[in-house]
């Protein structure tokens, strides 16, 4: 499969995610902009932030009022303050956009929480699938269980819903959109929206299990990739999506099987290996890597953080560090995640980069990328050939030449 976007404009960016399941707990707008110039000085071009709305839940992944951005958080005062020193040090603000579901401030119809009297967006119980309780149509999804989900084939629903995304856009200030749980409605409405509320940029988290014969990771994942490849193109290629594909096989990689980072092509075997514009490569986020264990615990192995950053941050597609292993694990960690990005730019490594796997064995896996980065992870020995190529950088179980 060749990369849709090849002949279109590079990109170079690298996401930080700064924020985790506990964020609200700590002040975060206020926090969070103490660490604006240092995010900017490590190279990052966007920032993922927590939902800014109002939620039901403290986290913010229930939204209730969504024009409110007081949130657990902190005052929009401090959001906009936040919003404003990014712009000063060109960072672009991501919003994280919850329109999968929404809670009810009103008892409606069956009893449920389905109706949003006395907020703005008052909605009734037909904006709510019957799938959840609500007069709506069948989800154009997978249900999000245990509150009322929202049915984006009304009419009424996507005026809403695009004009409140239009206020954050223009408004607020926000430049980047994830969209959270993308599984739950057609990717035809997240198309509509990105072309309405145009934001720089866009990504969807359609996250499903890989393959699995029982609790063995299966080699061969196309038709894991082929689901996200699918939502993508659904979008009318607008959106990116995180690729959950590359990180269930990293994480099983890691640890002695390093000969999974081939696919039957040679090729990078997740969605990076097949449409890298539009791969979101992470080792961790909030939901995997924090201390969220409602819906799925799914860690990157602590001893083999950073060979996982060598891997994504030298390869093709979008890379995108986590919060905790940038801030929490350590000044070394920190600065060693630091170097690698100022290696990806200096040698001008993008989203679409060539890449030659040259190596894939049990603990050995080493590449070129646009022959301008030799890389390798794993405890086997190797290096590049040719006096060309310096040491940029290295530490455990992994090292990157540059010519």
């Amino acid at each position: 499969m060749q990369d849709p976007d090849q002949n279109k404009q590079k990109t170079d960016l690298v996401d930080s995610q700064a924020f985790n399941w506990e964020s609200h707990k700590h002040n975060w707008w206020k926090n969070l902009e103490k660490r604006v110039p240092d995010i900017a000085k490590s190279g990052f071009t966007s920032a993922w932030l927590p939902p800014p709305s109002h939620s039901f839940a403290p986290e913010g992944y229930l939204p209730q009022n969504l024009y409110s951005l007081n949130s657990s958080y902190g005052s929009e005062n401090l959001l906009k303050a936040l919003l404003n020193k990014m712009k000063i040090y060109k960072v672009r603000a991501m919003a994280d956009i919850v329109i999968n579901h929404r809670v009810g401030t009103t008892q409606g119809h069956g009893g449920m929480y389905n109706r949003y009297d006395g907020i703005p967006l008052p909605w009734d119980e037909r904006a709510v699938t019957s799938c959840t309780g609500g007069k709506g149509n069948k989800s154009t999804g997978d249900n999000f269980n245990g509150v009322p989900n929202v049915d984006h084939t009304q009419d009424f629903v996507r005026k809403d819903i695009t004009d409140w995304l239009r206020w954050l856009r223009y408004t607020v200030g926000f430049q980047d959109f994830r969209f959270d749980f993308a599984r739950g409605y057609s990717p035809k409405y997240v198309k509509e929206y990105i072309e309405s509320a145009k934001p720089i940029f866009s990504v969807g988290e359609y996250w499903d299990s890989c393959n699995y014969k029982g609790t063995y990771l299966e080699y061969n994942q196309d038709s894991h990739r082929q689901r996200i490849v699918n939502w993508i193109d659904s979008t009318g290629q607008l959106s990116a999506a995180f690729d959950f594909t590359t990180k269930g096989i990293l994480q099983q990689a890691v640890k002695g099987e390093l000969w999974r980072l081939r696919d039957a092509k040679g090729k990078p075997p997740g969605v990076m290996g097949w449409w890298p514009s539009r791969a979101v490569t992470f080792l961790d986020n909030h939901d995997t890597g924090s201390t969220q264990v409602l819906i799925a615990h799914w860690p990157f192995p602590s001893n083999n953080i950073m060979e996982g950053y060598t891997y994504i941050l030298t390869h093709p597609g979008i890379p995108a560090v986590f919060y905790d292993h940038f801030y929490d694990w350590g000044i070394s960690t920190h600065d060693q995640i630091v170097k690698l990005i100022d290696i990806r730019k200096h040698q001008g490594i993008h989203s679409r980069s060539a890449i030659n796997v040259l190596e894939a064995q049990p603990n050995l896996y080493a590449a070129n990328i646009g022959d301008k980065i030799a890389m390798k992870i794993g405890d086997g020995s190797w290096c590049p050939s040719g006096k060309e190529w310096t040491l940029a950088t290295s530490g455990h179980r992994y090292a990157v030449w540059q010519k």
